[in-house]
């Protein structure tokens, strides 16, 4: 598989081809691109037909660790199944692996709170797995995970100047939902599911609010707190690396979809400055009807970029299943492509690029 300079000169805005839009970013160029992706585990992804992240409900818990490990090294090595329905819709880590190798982009794992730790090099945070939110008191030590990774956001800083950041995390839009409902924001939530079930989600959600006693009020006042009580390990962990990584002369790309958008309202009621933030993600999420990408773009100000890997023309049916709405997007996926396409990665080469990772995947 080709593999382009890493250190290649980013161009934000100017694509190799028509299968990125991009929304307004910084002009100036970037020369040292990261990639990192922060691992979670969450006790809410446990609750019944809540997530579809892993072969099954009770194997939810295993597929941040099995998708670290298909990244690395192309296949699983913690877990026994792979981090997908059966027949279904591959792991959104095959894209991710696949922009890494087309790119030669460094990348960097970052374990909060995971149940199940991955046979690969992470920066550990120390954070314990986040509890089932509908009990209101969803993330032990949320403060101290802010500031662990606030030190760790500061060094990667000086490294780099164009940061990626992914997610795993099983369970995590019903968290994002937490947030973004305590917070105040009625924009709708993705589903790995094709059939996003909202009702359960956010039945979930209103019992975690009762149980902690949050306000719209409190919880803006006091974003810690709110993730604190219903939300999850990622999100301590990512707003403190961009809270650390703020302090350069930099750009940052939240990789993902409405949970990054839940992560982009904690900065901004923090007080980060997010003039150097975007989203970028796959057009499986901007054309979920649960989400109402307009209210985002209006309400936050905060540009997003998205990605269409070509899934439609793939001869492999699993990633065809993403066109019907399978799965959508997770481990950084959008991000990675994103900035392959900035490096001069076109829609075939990418397409190319994650059918061979399936394949080599699926044969085992």
């Amino acid at each position: 598989m080709p593999q382009r300079n890493p250190l290649a000169v980013l161009r934000p805005g100017k694509m190799s081809s028509n299968w990125i839009t991009s929304a307004e970013t910084p002009e100036d160029c970037r020369s040292n691109p990261l990639f990192l992706c922060v691992l979670s585990n969450t006790d809410t992804c446990r609750i019944p037909n809540i997530s579809a992240a892993g072969a099954t409900t009770e194997l939810n818990d295993y597929t941040p660790a099995g998708d670290a490990e298909i990244v690395v090294y192309g296949s699983t090595r913690s877990v026994l199944e792979l981090p997908m329905k059966r027949d279904g819709a591959p792991t959104p880590a095959v894209m991710t692996r696949a922009a890494l190798q087309l790119t030669g982009i460094p990348y960097l794992f970052v374990n909060s709170g995971l149940q199940i730790v991955p046979d690969v090099p992470a920066i550990d945070l120390g954070a314990p797995p986040g509890r089932d939110i509908r009990y209101g008191d969803a993330v032990p030590y949320t403060g101290t995970i802010y500031e662990r990774a606030t030190q760790i956001g500061m060094q990667l800083g000086k490294l780099s100047d164009f940061i990626t950041i992914g997610e795993s995390i099983p369970g995590g839009t019903t968290t994002a939902l937490g947030i973004l409902t305590a917070l105040g924001y009625d924009y709708g939530v993705s589903s790995s599911y094709i059939n996003n079930p909202l009702d359960i989600k956010h039945a979930v959600v209103r019992q975690g609010i009762d149980a902690s006693g949050l306000t719209t009020g409190k919880a803006r006042a006091d974003p810690l707190h709110a993730i604190a009580a219903i939300g999850d390990p990622m999100m301590p962990a990512v707003a403190g690396l961009v809270r650390g990584m703020t302090s350069s002369d930099m750009s940052i790309v939240l990789a993902g979809g409405t949970q990054m958008i839940a992560v982009f309202t904690i900065l901004t009621h923090l007080g980060i400055d997010t003039s150097r933030i975007s989203i970028a993600t796959t057009k499986y999420v901007s054309q979920d009807s649960s989400i109402d990408f307009d209210a985002v773009i209006r309400d936050l100000g905060c540009p997003i970029h998205v990605v269409d890997p070509g899934f439609a023309g793939s001869h492999i049916a699993g990633l065809r299943k993403y066109e019907a709405g399978e799965v959508k997007e997770g481990v950084g996926a959008g991000g990675a492509m994103y900035a392959a396409g900035l490096l001069g990665v076109t829609q075939g080469e990418m397409l190319g690029a994650v059918e061979a990772v399936y394949e080599a995947l699926m044969s085992g």
